[in-house]
């Protein structure tokens, strides 16, 4: 089955505005599906309107126009687990002991450059490193798959199809800026990309170039990934001295980095163990 998306009008215009794309950014129409056989045919019809979006061709030709759709990822985002486990559980999956003496090691081998971003951003460094341990295991596994054809085969799937047209777009307006080359875009299922797993879209809006390069590298510059992970927590309303535990000021801040209780719970509580 297949079904016209005429709502994305707005969407698209929204997405303009975000990622600095053309302002009369067209309506995205292209026919999402809810098996492999269209995919094809969608992808041609959303290479065109990536360009009216204001993508260049050759970022189209070279990262949109090789992927395929993958099963896997459809397989994933149908069995999606929950966070409804204990604080216990989910501290001994995420953040475990053998995390807490890395972390306290990792704070001490790199205090200079926590400290420069501590005092940039006036996040604390612990908040930093506990996220980083906590989404990949301080970078240790950040995913290995083709980011445009996870967000493709999302973008085209009927279920989501408007969220993954935003993160597909923004996914290509990174490449196009030249922060990244289309070969380098590696990440988890579901499009989150480099060591703290940004989404697309926050990776345009909030990612910074920490190591001074002129690029902004979540994937392989570990000064970018902890500069931009401050960053998204202060421009979220971090309250630079104030504490991040449960009833104090940034504890609420740490929802718009996780939604799930638990997680927020268990990163207050990650951190606290790393500044101790």
């Amino acid at each position: 089955m297949k079904v016209r998306l005429t709502s994305l009008r707005t969407l698209a215009a929204s997405l303009a505005l975000t990622i600095g794309l053309g302002a009369t950014a067209p309506a995205l129409a292209a026919q999402c599906g809810n098996s492999a056989g269209g995919f094809n045919q969608w992808k041609q019809q959303f290479a065109q309107e990536a360009v009216r979006a204001g993508i260049s061709q050759g970022t189209v030709q070279s990262a949109l126009m090789p992927t395929s759709y993958s099963n896997q990822v459809i397989k994933l985002d149908r069995n999606q687990h929950s966070m409804n486990i204990s604080l216990e559980a989910f501290m001994q999956r995420r953040a475990p002991a053998s995390f807490v003496k890395k972390g306290k090691r990792i704070i001490q081998q790199n205090a200079g450059l926590l400290n420069s971003i501590e005092k940039s951003y006036g996040v604390q460094k612990e908040i930093i490193v506990a996220i980083w341990g906590m989404e990949t295991g301080f970078g240790a596994n950040s995913g290995s798959m083709n980011i445009f054809s996870s967000l493709a085969t999302l973008a085209y799937d009927c279920r989501r199809s408007a969220f993954f047209t935003e993160e597909l777009l923004a996914a290509l307006a990174i490449v196009d800026r030249g922060d990244m080359k289309p070969s380098q875009m590696k990440g988890a299922w579901a499009g989150e990309i480099g060591q703290t797993q940004f989404l697309a879209k926050n990776y345009l809006r909030f990612a910074v170039d920490g190591d001074g390069n002129g690029r902004r590298d979540l994937i392989n510059s570990k000064a970018d990934v902890l500069a931009s992970t401050a960053n998204f927590l202060r421009q979220h309303g971090w309250r630079p001295g104030a504490g991040y535990q449960q009833g104090e000021p940034n504890f609420a801040i740490l929802r718009d980095w996780n939604r799930a209780g638990v997680y927020q719970k268990a990163l207050a509580l990650f951190a606290s163990k790393l500044a101790n």
